[in-house]
């Protein structure tokens, strides 16, 4: 392990295409959506433990989560946690984290790593992250993992590379935003454009130069801050000056500007388990293609469902074809699995009519 290397695991989202499950007060990344025991942002702890050390692993999240981290992650310290004051994207928390670990660490290497994905083949995924991190401590690059397309999807957003500069890597021409379906196959058929999955790789200086030239406001919102990083003063500088950055995502700040991107082709089981759809098509199946989470259920006729049922009720279901049935504290959800991304808006209407209790 190089003693540069560090990990900003971004922990701080609400999930909200995952209700009833996910709720504001404990989102999707807190909870055990696989059935494996485990919730998703200790999976992802685990798996980096295979890159670096506890210590070097930083998790940046909404203030109001800081004390169920704690308790999930047994190895991080409350100096290991990157509070946000306010929800402004991931522009500026990757700056702040950057600044913060810059200033502990002028060499720090860093991985920036969403909490909640699915990753099928850690092997594969460890041994790209490693090529990438061996490649931005001698070159100032910003590297992402794409992922090799399966289909022709209209949910992600794409990379178009170019040449391969070294064995494994190339230049990225274009990110593309998330195309109708027309324009993936097209993407698809052409071989050359890679699904954008948010995991970026880079030195902590190289963040920072890029931001400075092409994110001005943020580099010195942030760099104000470069004698209170790593101090008692820093939460409180952070309180007062955060909820003032702009509200922009890495990609539009930086990513979609900067002339020294590179990307890794990738293939290593990836789902960035954004919706119910996406987390059955991960998830283990019955012999009629459903997932099943409940302890008392009779399921017959029913095929290509999801079905999530509180362990204290019992369920009869049949007669359902590709539905999201989720059963959880005072919601449930009956919904046809192919119109899902109606629910967020649905919700918040509901929310408006019925109190934020629901959400």
């Amino acid at each position: 392990m190089n003693k540069n290397n560090y990990v900003l695991i971004m922990a701080g989202g609400v999930g909200s295409r995952f209700w009833p499950k996910s709720r504001n007060h404990f989102p999707k990344q807190f909870l055990d959506i696989l059935g494996t025991g485990k919730s998703l942002l200790q999976i992802t702890y685990e798996r980096f433990l295979k890159l670096c050390p506890p210590s070097h692993i930083f998790i940046v999240t909404n203030s109001q989560y800081r004390d169920l981290i704690l308790t999930q992650l047994s190895g991080i310290s409350p100096d290991q946690l990157i509070c946000e004051p306010s929800r402004n994207n991931t522009a500026p928390c990757i700056a702040y984290a950057s600044f913060k670990l810059a200033a502990l660490d002028p060499e720090a290497n860093l991985v920036v790593a969403p909490s909640d994905h699915f990753i099928q083949y850690e092997g594969i995924f460890v041994e790209k992250i490693q090529a990438a991190l061996a490649y931005t401590d001698s070159h100032r690059a910003l590297v992402t993992l794409g992922i090799s397309p399966t289909r022709p999807d209209t949910g992600y957003g794409y990379i178009q590379y170019a040449e391969e500069t070294e064995k494994g890597i190339y230049k990225v021409e274009k990110f593309r935003e998330k195309p109708n379906l027309s324009t993936a196959m097209k993407y698809l058929k052409e071989g050359n454009y890679l699904w954008n999955a948010g995991i970026f790789i880079w030195k902590a200086r190289s963040i920072i130069q890029a931001l400075k030239q092409h994110a001005g406001s943020i580099h010195d919102l942030f760099e104000a801050g470069n004698t209170y990083y790593n101090q008692p003063e820093e939460q409180d500088f952070i309180d007062q000056h955060y909820p003032k950055s702009p509200n922009i995502s890495i990609d539009y700040a930086i990513m979609e500007q900067a002339d020294n991107i590179y990307t890794i082709p990738a293939d290593f089981g990836w789902s960035d388990l954004g919706t119910w759809a996406s987390l059955h098509e991960s998830a283990d199946k019955d012999a009629s293609g459903n997932v099943v989470s409940a302890k008392q259920i009779n399921v017959k006729e029913t095929k290509n469902s999801i079905i999530q049922i509180n362990e204290h009720k019992l369920a009869v279901i049949r007669g359902l074809d590709n539905f999201i049935v989720v059963d959880d504290g005072n919601a449930l959800l009956i919904y046809p699995k192919d119109q899902e991304q109606e629910i967020k808006e649905v919700v918040k209407t509901m929310a408006e009519t019925y109190g934020n209790q629901y959400v």
